[in-house]
Order: C-alpha cells, then structure tokens, then sequence
C-alpha cells in the first residue's frame, strides 16, 4: 500500500531542498528579511509556532509529501530562560520525529537531511530575538534615553522579557518608519542594522545552511 503523505497544518507544499523552521510569525518575518538581506539562495522559511508546538509540528512535517526532497534543516529557537534547555528540548523533538540531532547548537548533524540548530540569543545565554535586536542599538544615545524613560515611568512588567521587548519598540518608535507591533516586519521595513555585529552569528547560522560556508 501506498505511504500516506500528509502536510503540517497550514503551510505549503515543499518547494526547496534548504528548509528554515522558526519560532513563530516575528521570527519567520526578521529571517525573511535577512535571507534577503543577504541575498541567499532559495530557502523556504516555516513558522513551527510557540515552544511547545515544535514536537507535534516536526513529527508531522518529517512526513509531508515531498520531504524527501529536503536536504537542510536549520531550525531557530528562543532561549527563553536557559539555553541549554532550549537546545535539548530541540534535541527531543527531533529524535521524536526521527531525525539527525546535533549535539550542540550550530554544528550540523550529518544525515539526510542535515540538520542545524540556532538558539538566540548567541546559543549560550537566556533571552529571545528581541535580547538579539536590543544589542544592534546597545550604547546608542536613543539607548541611554530609554533608560531615562524607565527610570521616569518604571520598568514595564513582565521581567527581562518585558523589558527587552518594550526597548525594542521603543526604538522603533523613533524611527523614520515606526513599526511598533511587530520586530519582524520592521526589519522588513528596514528598521533594523542586518549588517550589525551583534547579527553575526544569525548570518553565519544560515550561510552555512546553504551550503554558503561553516558555522
């Protein structure tokens, strides 16, 4: 009997060899911006949902009609409050779904297809993709100026995820072209430096997934 395809919910048919899976509609827009930026080869970029959909969501899509085409998968996760767990929780799901686990952030695992992980911030530290953006304008004059602003009003609730949220946004709003609702579609709009340092580890993660260099 014929093997039975199915797709993960809501995404499109497989159309590259090189898939990017990220962690929710932020992400999938600030990866977009930088394949671009960066002017990579054809990549198909995903977005697996929150944390704890990536299990469900690997299992299903390791069994899509056509994976067999596929030859990378980099798949990007926020740390949250520990790396390491990201990373292994990562690790997890994709021996659930059984495929290659690397056995740490950013080395490939051989396997067909290979696979890579990127955990932001830098694959160490907690944080997310806005602890990331926050970096690209660390020392700045608008930077001190939001510290006066927190020291002004107080620090916006929700801990150092909060807070690293609202400097982002923040930021934007002293833009040229305010995006405050969404980081991903500001560097779409050119809000963000993607040729800062603080990127490079992002830029080298996916060169590397197109076959463009090491990591």
């Amino acid at each position: 009997m014929a093997t039975q395809h199915r797709r993960a919910p809501d995404e499109p048919p497989i159309t590259s060899s090189v898939q990017l899976l990220v962690e929710g509609n932020d992400q999938r827009n600030f990866f977009e911006a930088l394949v671009d930026h960066l002017k990579l080869p054809d990549m198909q970029i995903r977005n697996f949902g929150g944390v704890n959909a990536l299990r469900g969501f690997l299992a299903a899509f390791a069994n899509v009609a056509h994976f067999s085409n596929v030859r990378h998968v980099g798949i990007v996760r926020d740390a949250e409050t520990s790396a390491a767990s990201a990373f292994a929780s990562v690790q997890s799901a994709l021996a659930n779904a059984g495929l290659p686990a690397p056995s740490a952030p950013v080395m490939m695992a051989v396997g067909d297809p290979t696979v890579s992980v990127l955990i932001l911030p830098d694959n160490a530290d907690s944080g997310m993709l806005e602890t990331l953006l926050c970096e690209t304008f660390s020392g700045t004059p608008e930077d001190h100026c939001i510290d006066e602003l927190f020291a002004c009003v107080g620090v916006p609730p929700g801990g150092r995820r909060g807070l690293e949220k609202s400097r982002c946004r923040i930021w934007l709003a002293t833009r040229s072209d305010p995006q405050l609702s969404s980081v991903g579609v500001a560097a779409k709009r050119g809000s963000w430096d993607l040729d800062h340092p603080a990127l490079e580890g992002a830029r080298t993660f996916l060169s590397a997934l197109c076959g463009l260099g090491g990591a």
